[in-house]
């Protein structure tokens, strides 16, 4: 992680229950898509427990609730932003502190209980999310391109195609014709010898816009 990262990070990272996050120095986010998940697999598992569902009704109520705050946050005051921020950690303490619960539903809290620090963070940043949804999708079709074809027969094929993705990604977020880009990458390269970079392309359209 920190030869990806670096040992600090600038910003909120979203994290799953991975130790090797920890050894980042960040602001970190619990992903509560992989903990509702967990839970719900739970439930499935042990429908007589009708707990585990009042459980994870009251903690998905809770998220909602940090979204809600986080959104109207510009138009409170600070000090009531605070308070109400720490009525939703109050809220989460006495979710953690169930009273008497059978030992499927304590084994659950616990594992809630152990990304406790975490699962509020975003309430307190602009923009960020409770969940890492975004950056699942972003892969997505690289994942379901490795499962249908059984992933590639080397590494510098991983790596090619990786790159590809990467940049077919990056186009869509931007909102650029991911090939139109590689057309103009390629008379580019026939011109020059050199790629052409995503910033020359977004300056050579701005061009063309302005001409026309």
């Amino acid at each position: 992680m920190q030869r990806l990262l670096g040992p600090f990070f600038f910003g909120v990272l979203i994290v799953d229950g991975w130790c090797a996050y920890n050894q980042i120095v960040c602001a970190k986010q619990t992903c509560m898509a992989h903990i509702f998940r967990k839970i719900r697999a739970f439930i499935q598992a042990y429908p007589q427990y009708r707990s585990m569902m009042t459980f994870y009704l009251k903690l998905r109520r809770l998220i909602q609730d940090g979204e809600k705050l986080q959104r109207t946050r510009p138009e409170l005051q600070e000090p009531v932003f605070q308070r109400r921020l720490q009525a939703l950690h109050r809220r989460l303490n006495e979710l953690l502190a169930w009273p008497s619960p059978n030992a499927v539903l304590a084994k659950l809290i616990e594992k809630v209980r152990r990304q406790r620090q975490h699962i509020l963070t975003f309430v307190e940043h602009e923009g960020a999310t409770a969940h890492n949804n975004f950056g699942e999708y972003i892969i997505k079709k690289g994942v379901v391109k490795r499962k249908m074809s059984g992933g590639s027969m080397s590494a510098e094929g991983a790596k090619a195609y990786a790159c590809i993705q990467s940049i077919a990604m990056t186009c869509q977020l931007r909102q650029l014709s991911f090939h139109g880009f590689l057309r103009a990458s390629l008379v580019h390269f026939i011109r020059t010898g050199t790629p052409m970079l995503l910033a020359q392309y977004e300056a050579s359209l701005q061009t063309q816009q302005k001409a026309a």
